[in-house]
């Protein structure tokens, strides 16, 4: 029998008994650190520390056309970058699989999310600001998915907004905030084997059967997102839907703590 059954095994023994190698009760968050203001020249940055994992948010505007079927509306776009330096499985080139899931993920709890404003990013006839989320990831140790929208959302909730005047992008000077209208957070629950794990390190998620990622803010479920080839039974998802809503209050607390005026 080879070293990777014996060890998906071993972990399914162990949780199987509530009992994870980091000392962590199922539905706990590893230890989070969320710094905001890492990049100067950004419009609003972030950095998180999801025990291990790290990644870095920057935000930056810029002027474009508004799309043909929204022309009073601005955008929002948000892209990923698995960087080599963070695990020795991702390679240089372009966007992968993981990294394109990774972004849509962040980018869906965001929009669904309401959490810009679009029409505020409208500036005139044929003009607009596009949002740029980018995410670097620094370390993987497991959950990018919601150490990612952690880091976005605080970026975005501490962004200055760039002045348009004349023709020219004013990036300097009394700059007012990005209009933002809500706080949506995420939490990605994964099962294996018979049991359900909250925020998995990168450990235990390469023996995750399934994964789910609930966003929500504090009324509602914002977006949902399945992943793998596995299954979560209808009165697990209820479980997971409510444990969400109560684990965001606290992730929502440590996004407003970061707002520096």
């Amino acid at each position: 029998m080879n070293t990777t059954i014996l060890t998906e095994q071993y972990l399914k023994e162990r949780l199987s008994k509530r009992i994870r190698d980091d000392g962590r009760d199922l539905l706990s968050f590893r230890k989070i650190s969320l710094e905001t203001g890492k990049i100067p020249h950004a419009e609003g940055s972030a950095e998180i520390n999801l025990g291990n994992t790290k990644i870095l948010v920057g935000i930056k505007m810029d002027v474009g056309e508004p799309m043909k079927d929204k022309p009073d509306e601005g955008s929002i776009m948000t892209g990923a970058e698995l960087l080599p330096m963070a695990h020795h499985s991702y390679d240089a080139g372009p966007p992968t699989p993981e990294a394109v899931e990774l972004a849509r993920v962040v980018d869906r709890g965001i929009r669904a999310g309401n959490i810009i404003d679009v029409k505020k990013l409208f500036i005139e006839e044929g003009k607009s600001w596009n949002v740029f989320i980018d995410l670097y990831i620094l370390n993987y140790d497991g959950n990018l998915f919601d150490s990612s929208t952690l880091a976005a959302v605080a970026a975005l909730y501490n962004s200055r907004m760039p002045r348009y005047e004349d023709g020219k992008v004013i990036r300097e000077g009394n700059l007012e905030r990005l209009p933002v209208n809500n706080i949506s957070t995420s939490c990605t629950y994964a099962k294996i084997g018979n049991s359900i794990l909250l925020d998995t390190n990168a450990s235990e998620e390469v023996f995750a059967d399934a994964r789910m990622t609930i966003a929500n803010d504090e009324r509602f479920v914002r977006a949902m997102q399945k992943g793998l080839g596995g299954s979560f039974l209808p009165n697990e998802i209820d479980i997971l839907v409510d444990d969400t809503f109560e684990k965001s209050k606290e992730l929502r607390r440590i996004i407003q703590e970061t707002r520096g005026d």
